[in-house]
Order: C-alpha cells, then sequence, then structure tokens
C-alpha cells in the first residue's frame, strides 16, 4: 500500500467504516506517522488537526476503533478502514458522527416494518393476521417455506428458488419477532461462531 501523503500537504482523509454493518462512522485525518502506527498496532490513530499531535480514537474514552481492513483509493489519497467500534463513535455520545441511524440495508428496514405492523396491529395485514395466529402457526409456516426452498433448490428454475427463499426470509422475520428476537441476535451467534 502507497498512499501520496504529499499530495494533500502530508495529511490524507480517513473514512471510517464498521466493519460488520458497513456503517460510516467518522472522517478523520492522517499523516505518515499516524499511518504507520494504525497499521502496526491494528487501532485507529489520525494527526489532530485542532492538537496538532497523533490522536489515537478512543485515548480518553476507551472507545478505541480495531483495524479490520485497510483499503487505498484509486488515486492513492484517500483511505478507508473498516474497523470494529468498541462502543460509541461519536464525541457527541452518538454511535456514528453521522447520526444513530444504522443503515444495515434492506432486510433490517423489512424487520423493522414487520415488527411496526405488528406493534399496531395493523388490520388487513398478512404479516398481523399471521402474527395473530400465534406461534404455532407461525413455525408452521416457517417449516412450510424451508421444504418449499429445498424443493425449489433440486430444479433449475432460478426465479422460484429466489422467490421461495425471499418467502422464507420474510416468515422468518415474523417468527424472530414473535420469540422477542432479532436479527442482531442472530448475528451475534454467528458472529461468536467465527473464530
Amino acid at each position: 500500500m502507497k498512499i501520496d501523503f504529499e499530495k494533500s500537504n502530508g495529511l490524507v482523509p480517513v473514512i471510517i467504516q464498521d466493519s460488520r454493518t458497513q456503517q460510516v462512522l467518522m472522517l478523520g485525518y492522517m499523516n505518515e506517522e499516524a499511518f504507520e502506527k494504525t497499521e502496526k498496532e491494528g487501532v485507529v490513530t489520525f494527526f489532530s488537526r485542532s492538537k496538532n499531535r497523533l490522536w489515537t480514537k478512543g485515548e480518553e474514552s476507551g472507545n478505541f476503533l480495531t483495524v479490520k481492513n485497510i483499503n487505498i483509493d484509486c488515486d492513492q489519497d484517500t483511505i478507508l478502514i473498516q474497523a470494529v467500534p468498541k462502543n460509541t463513535v461519536c464525541h457527541t455520545g452518538s454511535f456514528s458522527c453521522f447520526g444513530e441511524k444504522d443503515n444495515k440495508g434492506f432486510l433490517y428496514e423489512l424487520e423493522a416494518k414487520i415488527a411496526d405492523r405488528i406493534d399496531r396491529k395493523t388490520e388487513g395485514s398478512y404479516t398481523y393476521s399471521l402474527y395473530q395466529r400465534g406461534i404455532n402457526k407461525m413455525a408452521q409456516k416457517v417449516g412450510e417455506e424451508a421444504v418449499e426452498l429445498v424443493i425449489e433448490a433440486k430444479d433449475s428454475n432460478d426465479d422460484l428458488f429466489k422467490n421461495e427463499a425471499a418467502d422464507l426470509l420474510y416468515h422468518f422475520l415474523i417468527l424472530l419477532k414473535a420469540k422477542g428476537f432479532s436479527m442482531e441476535n442472530i448475528e451475534e451467534v454467528l458472529r461468536s461462531r467465527d473464530q
């Protein structure tokens, strides 16, 4: 990795992204010394323009950013660091300097929509009507969709396979809500296995 620190008077912008969710957390700057320290120690260190010195994120708060991956852009003058934040990142107490919204993707939006329809008891909603039928019916529906997915996996119709996979995920999200869990809970289990 060769970064052109001279292109912008010795400092390059550094975008910090949560390695798990891909959410952009903050923007800082590094000089060559800060970059080398970050690479060596595996914890993000910036050059603070206001303090005019190296500054390791979390040195006062304990909210360190553990480096998972470092990428350099095509012009070699911007750094993207994927990191695991220890806690909140922004000095305001927000998870991200760009606000609290956790942009995890459409499945999380769908999970929130399912929860909203159930919590609001939305009449006429398929989601809510299935939820009202109880845990046994929801579990049975997940089982039916899983079997249908297996059947389509053995055939060669990709569209039917994708549709059955979508149906399974949708019904699984309803069941998760009914059991009082979220996709984040399942992610935690999967992460604990990723050793």
